[in-house]
């Protein structure tokens, strides 16, 4: 034992006070069988895992996927049939029709007349369209895998809306997405020939209403507003196609007495029909008419013909320098109402390397741009020269052919002076 101390009972006493306050309360603690553990760092939670994009279908199946998804989803009361008319899908970038539209409209109707029995597909004419019907409109969009419009195409993005004329709205819409085999997307005649692009304001309103509405919103009004016009327009863009010029140039003048046809596509038909008649006068009026719209729309693109991989222009038919002319006295104009200036950008499609394709398009720009200054004089210190390669391709096919001709584009865009 040890000896005993003086101060042994203030010890024992300082330790069994210690133990009482560490001792827990037994009005707060918790149930003796609670394990106490170690707090742990939060842990951000994981970011989500990104939806794969949709799988592009076989065409005719893609065609069917959107479809059912239109018709499906349609926001109408059930147990009635509905009358719809076409309004002829295009390429939602760039606002052409194609054998492949074509050949997609044909199908449609086909299945309203077999699987959706609900929906009447009726003819695009005046009389059907002044009954107000639900009006069927589409796009059909070269894209990459990842959905984009960028880069190299190698399918397709479906897009289908229903809009209702009597209410102005849209009352569903259909997706999918198309693999490229079995399509052709050659231009149909009037598409393939016309010689210029414009930012046309009643079909890029067709386009944003397909591609940026969902069902119950308005339709665009840039469309709606001319949508009078297209069962005409269509006529006599079909007259063209078949060859009957005399018929096209007929009914594309017709328009003209309405203000609903003052625009880009009834003056192309007007331009295409007098110059296929021989009428080059009537024509070069009409090329200056859509040149001046396309200027006063800030963008104006032109489809020179150019020998392959060369700067020169290739030997056809298209009376270059009459359009020169024209392009010249437009572009001369707008440079002195507005005292700016006009770069003259040259493009490419995909095809061969980018640094070539960049040279090329510079070496196209400045030789259209030296033959403008041939024309005025004074456009010298208004025009630039830009060579942009493949970068903004607005087809992307790399097909070279007829049906990605305006990534070979030349455009008039609107520039502040330097």
């Amino acid at each position: 034992m040890y000896p005993s101390s003086p101060l042994m009972p203030l010890f024992v006493a300082l330790c069994l006070g210690l133990i009482g306050c560490a001792a827990p309360d037994s009005s707060t603690s918790a149930p003796p069988s609670a394990t106490v553990t170690t707090a742990q760092p939060a842990v951000a939670p994981a970011t989500p895992t990104p939806p794969p994009p949709p799988v592009a279908l076989p065409h005719d199946e893609a065609i069917l996927a959107a479809a059912r998804d239109l018709f499906g989803k349609a926001q109408l009361p059930a147990g009635q049939k509905y009358n719809v008319i076409i309004d002829p899908l295009v390429d939602g970038s760039t606002g052409l029709q194609s054998l492949a539209t074509v050949a997609i409209e044909k199908k449609l109707i086909g299945l309203m007349g077999s699987d959706f029995a609900q929906f009447q597909w009726k003819p695009l004419n005046s009389a059907n369209l002044s009954a107000l019907p639900l009006v069927f409109i589409g796009t059909f969009t070269p894209i990459n895998l990842q959905g984009k419009g960028d880069g190299e195409r190698n399918a397709y993005r479906v897009c289908f809306a229903l809009a209702d004329l009597k209410t102005g709205k849209i009352v569903s819409k259909g997706f999918a997405r198309a693999q490229t085999g079995g399509v052709d997307p050659s231009p149909l005649p009037y598409f393939r020939d016309a010689p210029l692009w414009v930012n046309d304001r009643i079909v890029e309103g067709y386009i944003k209403t397909c591609q940026g509405t969902k069902a119950g919103d308005p339709i665009q009004a840039a469309y709606l507003d001319k949508v009078a016009s297209i069962a005409s327009i269509d006529e006599a863009t079909q007259a063209y196609n078949n060859k009957k010029y005399k018929e096209s140039l007929a009914l594309f003048t017709a328009l003209l007495r309405n203000p609903a046809g003052d625009q880009p596509r009834v003056h192309t038909g007007i331009y295409l029909s007098n110059l296929r008649l021989g009428r080059r006068e009537p024509a070069m009026r009409a090329f200056a008419k859509i040149a001046e719209q396309g200027l006063g729309a800030k963008r104006l693109a032109v489809k020179f013909g150019f020998n392959s991989g060369a700067t020169g222009f290739s030997k056809d038919d298209a009376p270059y320098d009459r359009w020169l002319r024209e392009l010249a006295m437009q572009s001369a104009r707008v440079a002195k109402a507005t005292g700016g200036c006009l770069e003259i950008a040259g493009h490419t499609g995909r095809a061969g390397s980018e640094a070539l394709n960049e040279r090329v398009s510079l070496q196209r720009a400045e030789y259209v741009r030296q033959r403008l200054i041939e024309q005025r004089k004074d456009l010298a210190k208004h025009l630039s020269a830009r060579g942009y390669g493949s970068k903004d391709a607005l087809v992307a096919t790399g097909r070279e052919d007829p049906s990605d001709a305006l990534d070979r584009r030349i455009e008039f865009k609107p520039v502040t002076c330097s």
